[in-house]
């Protein structure tokens, strides 16, 4: 089984595929064509730079296309109330006595640094399809979990900005 995808997810892998193909491949190729212009390769840095440049988006066209193709495209089902996909998400952590906020989103878009916390996460399978109100327990592994309590949930929210994980 390959990646969960929402349609928007195989929108926005769709689009980066056809602008490397289009454009940044494009320029890849005039980059080497233009260092290999310039004469002796074997001490041509900016030769090795544009195909470094050029085999790296070759690359990322490769995993993108192998993603799509192995992807199990997901719908969010859960109804206004609940935590779902794309569901920013207010959290109390009793254990810490503090509150947090995360985006619910799906593991291509998952970012710490961002607090956007997958769907596949020991979190985001404890909390997904919650309610305000309600406690989940977060099971981390087998020896060691924790309580979190529901605050706040915000469904109005677009994954427009979102950008896709790098690999």
């Amino acid at each position: 089984m390959g990646e969960r995808l929402t349609p928007s997810d195989v929108e926005k892998i769709q689009k980066e595929i056809d602008h490397r193909k289009l454009v940044v491949r494009k320029a890849a190729i005039e980059a080497v064509k233009e260092a290999r212009a310039q004469g002796d390769l074997s001490e041509n840095f900016e030769y090795y730079a544009a195909k470094k440049d050029k085999n790296q988006n070759e690359s990322r066209i490769r995993y993108l296309e192998r993603m799509l193709k192995n992807a199990t495209i997901i719908e969010d089902h859960t109804s206004e109330d609940e935590v779902g996909i794309n569901t920013i998400v207010t959290l109390y952590i009793p254990d810490e006595d503090c509150e947090e906020t995360y985006k619910l989103v799906t593991s291509i878009r998952s970012s710490s640094l961002r607090d956007m916390v997958s769907i596949e996460s020991p979190l985001g399978k404890a909390i997904r399809g919650k309610k305000v109100g309600e406690t989940a327990t977060v099971q981390v592994d087998p020896s060691f979990s924790y309580d979190v309590v529901i605050k706040k949930i915000d469904r109005n929210v677009g994954d427009e900005d979102d950008q896709i994980r790098r690999y």
